[in-house]
């Protein structure tokens, strides 16, 4: 399929002025395909020329312009899926019949069976340009128009879609028409779906997940839509516009690539986030988060949608930003535990980008760049612009933005512009130096002073609080302080630690001596302000993935603060930081296997003393089991033995620790067999599949690796839990053939599969367990290959430069 440039974008906005679409859908023809016939109105201000349709049929059945029929043949290129039409005419009626195929990749109009009980259902995810997979359009995002659809499907589904949706037969359905829609956030959710409804404000509120978990969906709608309703009315209070479109569906679908997608009226999020088991207060902030992030793009993003791809961060950004500003001030810490060390990792790697001014020539190419700069990054820059140009210029310039370019398109400038029109003075100057440059500015402190170092000399301000620490890790004093040259005093005289940015409000490296780090293992444990203890746990991230820190001091601070630690989003994140990257990538075999006995028994004295059935004890006990190599212990748990008090191993649980028995080799394929068997549900696949491939087996690893490379059909979401379960530190003697299969093969699943799996499976396959100089030098040589396609490029990249800071690191420290 070719990627639409820019280019031919522009032309085509120039050309074409859509009116509306009308699409009528067929979801009865069985199993593989369905029904698409595409009626568009558009108008052409040059007529007599010609431009092209998007479409990704199976078949296209017969395609009229005008009501003359078109050559299919010449017309349609099926490889490029574009349609060519010529002759043109000022007002034009394109009427394109397809037969298309079901997606099993979580893009375009996906199709899954639920293997709890049989039943089918569908959805369609058009981002980022998915949309031709299940109707013919313009598919760019400056060609908004009405939309209505028509759709027959099965008599005992349910269907919403962005307009009101009624019944109007058995097994029809129509979606009203809508303002005008982007093609990109343009959906369609029809199965038995179990709904559960309510209304805020004359507003039509509904929740929908698959019958099989319609009883932790009733279990939590009470919260989903207190927190809903309370989104709506910051919102609207907020960009000063009512919420503009009519409805507001939320649908927990399965096998999605995001976490979710802000179509208007109904956002699609993964089904994960209906809670089967127990979960920590950070997974429940971060849902919330979710909710309020696809709200804010109803104006931001939908409302006033982008003019092209390289704005994408705009959107993403502020809904980010939003989303955690609306759902409450606490929530900033999980910013900093989760999101902001996934964009420090963006935004340190040779495929780092600016925030904004990508250019982006194709589609492609900027779905390459969706990442944690895009969302943490711009994020954590909007909350500085905030502070810098306070709230009445900051919310005033984003009200005329929203109410000048309703309904259409807007870019960064025209944003600027409403900002400097609300009384901002230096946004240009501002916003060039936060977005158009890369990398992390390191802030240090000495001499009474913090002192700042830009990786491109870009003048940064950072409006931040320093903080002293006492030796115990108290706060002795702080002071608010703008950095806005290489130095500036703190005005500070207190002796003890300084710690700039100490609530982690910019976007820095804290760099800290020597001496520091190695008193952490005392001070930290003793830090108070949980933000403080976010930015500690940041700097250390980024210092011992720089060589500054040895990664057996980090173990040292690991097991002597995390215990410590309050916020379960911390415990989560360092947790997993621990196990994967100090444990799996910098320490060889006999010290991984000492920092993983120590890491364990500080967290499982935590599980021990903490209340019992804690967000603290569940988070302690995950991190527990993913370093533990106790098989006597997990397999007590599973018997409900020894457990921590208050501790209950449910379906989740159950599988976390079965699938470290699978890795530990005390699980064999039967007994997974067994527990599948027992959780007949979606997630049980995937958890099997995980189990699977992570035994230290000859026939599982093959048997994974041949799904991973060759297997087309198999849903996305097993194929990641394969990927995950593939790679282990202690399995180097089984996995080694596979390292050079990787890169061998690896190239060729762009052809095998498209969209978001191809990049998201190139990275998590990556041999990242095997650190040595020759997976390095196998990694330069892929990349050297011009024909790599651009998504496994940025993943091999990735993991590559993941590889190469594990490689200086153990260098450092043998």
């Amino acid at each position: 399929m070719s990627s639409l440039t820019r280019a031919d974008a522009r032309t085509r906005a120039a050309q074409v002025r859509v009116e509306a679409y009308e699409v009528a859908l067929d979801l009865t023809r069985g199993e593989q395909d369905f029904g698409s016939v595409t009626t568009i109105r558009f108008r052409c201000t040059e007529p007599g020329s010609s431009t092209f349709v998007d479409v990704a049929a199976a078949a296209l059945r017969a395609a009229r312009l005008n009501g003359a029929e078109l050559d299919i043949a010449v017309a349609y290129d099926a490889a490029a899926h574009r349609l060519r039409v010529d002759g043109l005419a000022a007002d034009n009626e394109l009427l394109v019949d397809a037969v298309m195929t079901y997606s099993h990749d979580g893009e375009g109009l996906h199709r899954h069976v639920d293997p709890a009980d049989g039943r089918t259902y569908v959805y369609a995810m058009s981002f980022l340009d998915a949309a031709p997979r299940w109707f013919a359009c313009f598919d760019q995002p400056d060609l908004k128009a009405p939309m209505s659809f028509d759709v027959r499907c099965p008599a005992d589904w349910v269907v919403a879609g962005n307009g009101p949706a009624r019944e109007v037969g058995a097994g029809r359905w129509a979606i009203a028409s809508t303002a005008p829609l982007a093609t990109y956030f343009t959906t369609l959710v029809a199965g038995p779906y179990h709904v559960v409804t309510d209304s805020h404000e004359g507003i039509a509120l509904s929740l929908r997940v698959r019958q099989s978990m319609a009883g932790p969906l009733d279990q939590d709608a009470e919260s989903l839509f207190a927190h809903t309703k309370h989104c709506l009315t910051e919102f609207q209070a907020l960009f000063g516009v009512p919420y503009p479109w009519g409805e507001y569906h939320q649908a927990f679908v399965p096998e999605f690539n995001a976490g979710a997608m802000e179509n208007p009226g109904c956002v699609t999020f993964r089904d994960t986030l209906v809670f089967r088991s127990r979960v920590t207060d950070f997974e429940r902030i971060s849902r919330d988060v979710t909710i309020a992030h696809e709200m804010a793009h109803m104006w931001f993003g939908d409302l006033v949608t982008m003019r092209w791809w390289d704005d994408l961060w705009l959107n993403e950004s502020f809904a980010e930003y939003l989303g955690y500003r609306v759902t409450g001030e606490s929530s900033w810490v999980s910013f900093g535990a989760a999101r902001k060390s996934w964009g420090y990792a963006a935004d340190r790697r040779p495929s780092t980008h600016p925030v904004a001014g990508n250019g982006a020539a194709d589609a492609k190419s900027a779905l390459s760049e969706f990442d944690g700069i895009s969302y943490a990054k711009g994020a954590s820059v909007l909350r500085q612009l905030a502070v810098h140009l306070g709230d009445d210029v900051f919310l005033g310039g984003l009200r005329r933005y929203i109410t000048r370019h309703a309904n259409g398109n807007a870019e960064l400038a025209d944003l600027i512009g409403a900002w400097a029109g609300a009384g901002a003075t230096d946004i240009e100057a501002w916003t060039s130096a936060w977005l158009t440059t890369t990398g992390l500015d390191t802030l240090s402190a000495r001499d009474g002073h913090v002192a700042r170092h830009s990786p491109e000399g870009a003048p940064r301000v950072h409006a931040i609080e320093v903080a002293v620490l006492a030796p115990d890790g108290a706060e002795a004093a702080s002071a608010r302080v703008t950095v806005a040259g290489e130095q500036v005093s703190t005005g500070l005289r207190t002796p003890g630690v300084v710690l700039p940015d100490a609530r982690d409000e910019s976007w820095v490296k804290i760099g800290l001596s020597g001496s520091t780090w190695r008193a952490m293992p005392r001070l930290l444990p003793g830090v108070s302000d949980p933000r403080t203890r976010v930015a500690v746990w940041n700097a250390l991230q980024l210092a011992a993935a720089d060589t500054e820190v040895d990664p057996m001091l980090a173990v040292d601070i690991v097991a002597a603060a995390l215990p410590a630690e309050a916020d379960d989003s911390v415990i989560t994140t360092v947790g997993r930081w621990a196990t994967r990257a100090v444990c799996g990538l910098y320490l060889d075999d006999e010290r991984r296997r000492a920092a993983q006995a120590r890491i364990a028994g500080a967290l499982l004295g935590v599980a021990e003393v903490v209340p019992p059935g804690s967000a603290r004890q569940l988070a302690a006990v995950r991190v527990v089991i993913g370093v533990t190599s106790d098989a006597g212990r997990l397999r007590d748990w599973l018997a409900a033995r020894d457990l921590p008090p208050g501790l209950v191993v449910d379906a989740e649980l159950r599988w976390a620790i079965l699938e470290r028995l699978a890795r530990l080799g005390e699980l064999d394929d039967a007994a997974i067999g067994v527990e599948a068997t027992a959780d007949h549900s979606s997630a049980g696949a995937v958890h099997a599949a995980r189990c699977r491939a992570a035994r230290p087996d000859r026939r599982a690893k093959r048997a994974a690796w041949n799904a991973l490379m060759h297997d087309e059909a198999r849903p996305n979401y097993e194929l990641y839990a394969l990927a995950e379960g593939f790679w282990d530190p202690d399995q180097r003697s089984l996995t080694e053939p596979y390292v050079g299969r990787y890169f061998e093969q690896v190239p060729d699943t762009a052809e095998l599969r498209s969209g978001w799996i191809v990049e998201r499976l190139a990275l998590i396959a990556f041999p990242w367990a095997v650190v040595t100089d020759a997976v390095w030098d196998a990694t330069v040589q892929l990349l050297a290959d011009e024909r790599l396609d651009p998504r496994v490029r940025r993943s091999v990249t990735d993991a590559g430069d993941d590889l190469r800071r594990a490689l200086a690191v153990r260098r450092r420290y043998p």
